[in-house]
């Protein structure tokens, strides 16, 4: 629901700044302008594409994953999605996926948001609700008696194949 709602108000003041600057420049020069950033928006796709998917087959025939050109290749995706919608701050964010220094940057943002978002999801989960202080508890003592068992000696009846043998 938060994206959703990160959507649509992203989309709205899209318009709003696209309809803001147009009044100010002139429809002419408006359309001039996105269309321009589509067109740059492409060409930096297709060659920003074409070098990332170079680098990912280098990758793949040493053997390594090539998860960072994956990366790339996504930002490349949405960046070229970004161009194509009209609209000035969504061209500025979709240019910013497509040059590679600004697309680091976005990618170690995101990468930081990720990360204080799973430290705060790993911080309330450790204890600071009681059902979930019930289930690692639950899982402690299962895994304690599991380790017990595994220390025990076995206990039944012991027939040797030669005892076996002589009973057919």
């Amino acid at each position: 629901m938060p994206i959703l709602l990160f959507i649509s108000l992203f989309t709205l003041l899209d318009f709003v700044l696209l309809f803001t600057i147009g009044s100010q420049i002139g429809l002419l020069t408006t359309l001039a302008l996105v269309l321009g950033t589509g067109f740059i928006g492409l060409h930096l796709i297709r060659k920003e594409g074409v070098s990332t998917f170079a680098r990912a087959r280098q990758r793949m025939q040493v053997g390594e994953i090539p998860s960072q050109e994956l990366l790339t290749g996504a930002a490349l995706i949405f960046g070229g999605a970004l161009l194509l919608a009209p609209g000035f701050l969504s061209d500025a964010l979709g240019i910013a996926c497509l040059l590679p220094n600004a697309r680091q940057l976005l990618m170690k943002a995101l990468t930081w948001v990720g990360l204080k978002t799973a430290a705060a999801k790993q911080h309330a989960s450790n204890g600071e609700s009681h059902q979930g202080w019930r289930q690692n508890s639950w899982q402690h003592s299962t895994q304690q008696r599991h380790s017990e068992q595994q220390d025990a000696p076995l206990e039944g009846e012991f027939i040797s194949r030669e005892d076996d043998a002589r009973r057919r």
